[in-house]
């Protein structure tokens, strides 16, 4: 065989190598892309619930009162949640160990938790799969001792 025919049979594979680049590089990028998305989301909902929990206790054993005590810990809590965009998902518990609840030393859980549904999950798999991450955390908090001297 000459050189012109080898010449000539290998320029019916023109291009090939570029398709197939593609295709792989596209079958290769949409996971990737999904998984970075879904790792970005678990993270969001992990900060939301440390966040939420951390300062709903800190405004728990800050306030004046004991009835504006559970209200401003839920304000906080719900700021929390907003700010990483789950707002209405997140919840809250808050547990004293003496009552009242702001008794001088006493130790106040805030424990908060979230849903976080995974990207782009189609809602009809939602019933046979679970497409869902529950996220928990608690934070103790404890009220100044000093709180009553004045």
């Amino acid at each position: 065989m000459t050189w012109r025919a080898r010449l000539a049979g290998s320029r019916g594979e023109e291009g090939s190598a570029i398709i197939e680049f593609v295709f792989l590089g596209v079958l290769l990028l949409v996971p990737l892309v999904y998984l970075t998305m879904t790792v970005a989301r678990i993270q969001a909902g992990s900060y939301a619930v440390t966040t939420a929990a951390r300062e709903a206790g800190r405004a728990f054993v800050t306030a004046e009162a004991g009835d504006d005590a559970a209200a401003r810990a839920r304000a906080a809590s719900e700021v929390a949640f907003r700010d990483q965009g789950f707002t209405g998902l997140g919840s809250l518990g808050i547990a004293c160990s003496a009552s009242p609840c702001l008794t001088p030393d006493a130790r106040i859980e805030t424990t908060t938790r979230v849903t976080v549904p995974l990207p782009l999950a189609p809602e009809f798999a939602r019933d046979v799969v679970p497409l869902e991450i529950p996220l928990t955390a608690s934070h103790l908090s404890v009220v100044d001792r000093f709180r009553g001297a004045s």
